[in-house]
């Protein structure tokens, strides 16, 4: 399982505006800029990420985005379920009945199969829950203050 280039995009953009001045909203096309990749579909990133409320569009002339939670309040669950939806790593498309053949073998091993990687799902889903932006953030930073830019003029 890989994830997409959305989701390293995305929480470019979470770093980004964790470093942008809290009284200047950041405008997405200077990020598609800075992260070389074409306005529109740094849009739809950005859309993504509204629609989770783990960032705000602020309207007008100088508007952009910006965070609408607290870097302790945005998890990589967060960030990866707005970029690529809930974690179901296996496809279940019922193959796995066509090989263990007869009704009473298949519907067990669908069952057993289905169940190792819901606890994968599981695993993945609690660890990423556990670590927030901060967490990554501070991990760079330490206890300094997170620089304050205007990433519109940098």
């Amino acid at each position: 399982m890989q994830l997409t280039k959305s989701v390293e995009q995305a929480i470019c953009i979470i770093i980004f505006l964790a470093t942008q001045d809290k009284n200047t909203p950041l405008s997405s096309d200077e990020i598609s800029r800075k992260l070389e990749v074409s306005p529109s579909y740094m849009k739809k990133i950005t859309r993504k990420l509204v629609v989770k409320r783990l960032i705000a569009s602020v309207p007008g002339q100088s508007g952009g985005i910006s965070l609408a939670r607290r870097l302790e309040e945005i998890t990589m669950l967060d960030v990866i379920e707005a970029m690529e939806g809930p974690i179901a790593i296996y496809p279940d498309s019922g193959l796995i009945r066509l090989a263990l053949g007869g009704a009473g073998n298949a519907e067990a091993g669908e069952e057993i199969l289905r169940d190792a990687f819901h606890q994968a799902d599981r695993l993945l889903i609690d660890y990423f829950a556990s670590v927030t932006a901060a967490d990554l953030l501070r991990r760079r930073f330490g206890d300094e203050q997170l620089p304050s830019l205007n990433w519109n003029q940098a």
